[in-house]
């Protein structure tokens, strides 16, 4: 049952998964919120493990960074172990003034710059949007939790270090919330195979502030929107 990027066998995931870029958020994640664990994947270090939340079967696994990335794991997930529901766990960089560092963002959309959606052959711009069944969901859980959030649409960017140092500007004035790297292509990877799929992001840095977040804290202590998405499955 391996694919090329994930050594598990039939079974072994569930069918809803939280999906954090960075491979040791995942296994912190599991470690630190899952009972009966157990490592179903460390192939390239991109670790995956299935266990127990309140009695709810659930499955972590890291991604790695950027669109295409994002897409050999979402697609292989979906397709060849079944995988319904996908929630990415990320950080993003603010672009609206209003966001502070920890915030929460849910993203009901996800612009982008990237041509991955080239291979569906569109007669248009498809909207890249989240599962509204996860996205109320998600809000509903905060709200029990008393946990704020902003809910919108970011943007997901090919690039890191843009040689264009006010692109971020444009995107800003479109109301757009943070930027992050990943969800255009989960969003669109999940739609196309018909399954469910939700982006929460920590705010890790801002385009209006100097102060960042180290990747020690990106990695331990993003705790609420881990919080909520432990929530649905």
């Amino acid at each position: 049952m391996a694919t090329p990027h994930i050594e598990a066998k039939k079974g072994e995931i569930a069918e809803t998964i939280l999906l954090p870029g960075d491979p040791l958020r995942a296994k912190f994640m599991a470690y630190n919120y899952l009972e009966n664990v157990t490592q179903f994947n460390a192939t390239r270090n991109m670790y995956g493990f299935t266990g127990e939340y309140k009695g709810k079967r659930i499955s972590i696994m890291g991604t790695g960074m950027g669109i295409p990335s994002m897409g050999i794991y979402a697609y292989e997930l979906i397709h060849e172990y079944g995988v319904k529901n996908l929630i990415r766990v990320g950080s993003a960089g603010a672009y609206s003034k209003d966001l502070n560092l920890y915030d929460i963002v849910i993203a009901m959309g996800s612009s982008s710059d990237s041509n991955f959606a080239h291979q569906f052959h569109l007669e248009g711009n498809l909207s890249a949007t989240a599962s509204w069944e996860l996205l109320s969901k998600a809000v509903k859980t905060a709200e029990e939790k008393n946990i704020p959030v902003t809910v919108g649409d970011v943007f997901s960017s090919d690039v890191f270090y843009n040689s264009n140092a006010d692109a971020w500007k444009s995107w800003e004035k479109m109301g757009i919330l943070a930027v992050e790297m990943e969800s255009y292509g989960l969003y669109l990877t999940a739609k196309a195979a018909g399954a469910n799929a939700l982006t929460i992001l920590t705010i890790s840095d801002s385009f209006h502030l100097e102060t960042k977040t180290t990747a020690k804290e990106r990695e331990t202590s993003f705790t609420k929107m881990m919080e909520i998405a432990l929530e649905l499955g």
